[in-house]
């Protein structure tokens, strides 16, 4: 059976086909229209639909609206009530009233779709279905422990269940206006970042101050004992000054960041260790804008009691697109099977690639050895736009669409931060070799495929890999196994046969505010604006050195 996902009430809007149970394709509206985030995260947009992600899903499976048996809308109207405490009765009207007439809509931005086969699927089950559906089995078993956790969602902001052959049984549910993940977007936008986009910068800045304020935040946000929570108002002018966009970020800044840091951080652990008491499950798996908190995820990872923990690679809103269409199909009885990847998006053949080049009238060559090549670069020190595959689902560079570097000149770090226009306190990741990511890294889960944890750097590499190493002596990782990445794994290889460091410094491909490339024009655009020495764009590179040369 086919079923579509589609996202696009809050922010990310996306889309996903799933397949006779299989995952087939999933990608965000950001990477076709090039607007970050999709759009912006306010009421009055919730009409905006992923109409160039959803046609693509289809496409690339060769399926018409017609012969699609469901479409899933992350965001069932049927749940808000406007009056709710916490909830802004106009702005909820109009939110409701797009979300009421989503049918219509997609029925229009499909032409042929019966508007009958949409159905509404409630957000945090769909976040739920993201990660407990998708989440890989252990010893043949697919129940698990999920836990869901973000701003918001129809009336509530978090979720803790367990999912029993197939099945989703809610244990507990966060009414709003007490949340977690809106508290963190408070203090993103205290901070003079932008709410529901930038709160990673926020974790980042974390890193850099001391837990100050935590003992006034302790008495305002705790854990209920019942798998609930209390976020009492908090006065942030009383803590610390309200930051303007632009202006310094203070050590009084980076203060109340770690401060609400750990108090995320404790709390989530409480939660936690309650569900895996409650659920009886050692498996548990996470989505929701609050579980791309790769900091929270290792503690949580090391302290809930739970064996294993799974990350949706997509764990914001984006990944509810996914979450809807694996709801419809299992309801519909088809076997899922386990997420393996996020190469989910788009992808171009040689001869697609090579037109492009051609087009752009730019030299290039076809080495008999692309990563050895490339690797003989980064040994330079050179910067490599590393774009290969099919795009990421999601918003983690995975090896697909990266900006790769040398990790052990320490000046990367900088240079990579000015190359694409961010704070300097930002870190960039490493990227490793699996069998080898044990030796270098440590506290935290291993393997790390999706780059959600943090992990200690080991003393001895901390000198050798300095780029890669944040202020407090971490990093976030991503491990690189041969069997689910040949190319990158053989990249890998070659240049730690060349230096004896088996790191890359891998960051997304773009430029600040701009979303990570997703196709061949994106990528030749932001190597011909950015310092970036080498395109290897599928078999291909371009040289900087090059293209200078031939003007």
């Amino acid at each position: 059976m086919r079923f579509l996902g589609v996202n696009a009430v809050f922010h990310d809007p996306a889309a996903a086909l799933v397949v006779d149970g299989e995952i087939v394709a999933a990608a965000e509206e950001e990477r076709f229209s090039r607007r970050k985030h999709g759009k912006e995260p306010v009421p009055f947009s919730a009409w905006e639909l992923p109409e160039q992600a959803m046609r693509w899903c289809l496409r690339f499976a060769g399926i018409t609206p017609e012969e699609l048996d469901g479409v899933a809308y992350s965001y069932d109207p049927s749940l808000v009530h406007p009056g709710q405490q916490g909830l802004d009765p106009s702005w909820e009207r109009l939110r409701t009233l797009y979300a009421e007439r989503a049918p219509r809509f997609l029925a229009s931005a499909l032409p042929g779709l019966d508007p009958a086969r949409v159905r509404h699927i409630p957000h945090h089950v769909a976040h739920a279905a993201s990660a407990g559906l998708a989440a890989p089995t252990r010893g043949g078993r697919a129940d698990c422990a999920v836990f869901v956790a973000d701003g918001r969602g129809e009336a509530a902001s978090h979720l803790a269940g367990v999912y029993r052959d197939g099945e989703l049984t809610v244990l507990a549910r966060q009414s709003l206006p007490d949340s977690l993940g809106l508290m963190y977007e408070d203090l993103t936008q205290h901070l003079g970042f932008r709410r529901s986009s930038d709160e990673y910068k926020v974790m980042a800045l974390a890193s850099y101050g001391t837990p100050r304020f935590e003992p006034e935040l302790r008495r305002l946000v705790h854990h209920t004992g019942d798998g609930r929570v209390r976020v009492g108002p908090i006065d942030w002018d009383s803590l610390v000054k309200r930051r303007r966009s632009g202006d310094e970020c203070t050590a009084d800044h980076a203060d109340l960041a770690a401060s609400v840091q750990r108090r995320l951080e404790d709390v989530l652990v409480e939660l936690t260790r309650w569900l895996r008491w409650e659920s009886g499950q050692p498996r548990l798996a996470m989505a929701g804008g609050v579980a791309l908190n790769c900091v929270a995820n290792t503690r949580i990872a090391a302290e809930s009691g739970f064996d294993d923990v799974w990350v949706q690679p997509a764990a914001g809103d984006a990944g509810t697109a996914l979450g809807g269409a694996l709801h419809l199909a299992q309801q519909a009885g088809d076997r899922i099977i386990p997420m393996d990847g996020a190469d989910l998006g788009r992808g171009w053949s040689d001869d697609e690639l090579a037109a492009a080049l051609d087009t752009a009238a730019l030299p290039y060559e076809q080495p008999d050895d692309l990563a050895e090549t490339v690797a003989a670069a980064l040994a330079r020190n050179e910067l490599v736009a590393w774009f290969q595959g099919r795009s990421e689902y999601g918003p983690r560079a995975l090896g697909r669409r990266s900006l790769l570097a040398n990790p052990t000149d320490s000046a990367n770090l900088e240079r990579l931060n000015d190359v694409k226009g961010r704070e300097q306190f930002r870190p960039v990741a490493p990227i490793v070799l699996a069998e080898r990511a044990a030796e270098v890294f440590s506290r935290g889960p291993l393997p790390s495929p999706y780059m959600l944890f943090v992990h200690d750097v080991a003393p001895q590499w901390r000198e050798r890999i300095p780029a890669v190493v944040h202020a407090d002596g971490t990093a976030r990782v991503q491990t690189v196994a041969v069997a689910g990445d040949p190319l990158l794994a053989r990249l890998l290889y070659r240049f730690e046969a060349q230096t004896g460091v088996p790191v890359l410094v891998n960051t997304s491909l773009n430029t600040a505010g701009r979303p990570m490339v997703d196709d061949p024009r994106d990528a030749l655009e932001c190597f011909g604006s950015a310092p970036i020495d080498l395109l290897a764009l599928g078999p291909f590179v371009v040289r900087r050195r090059d293209v200078h040369g031939r003007r």
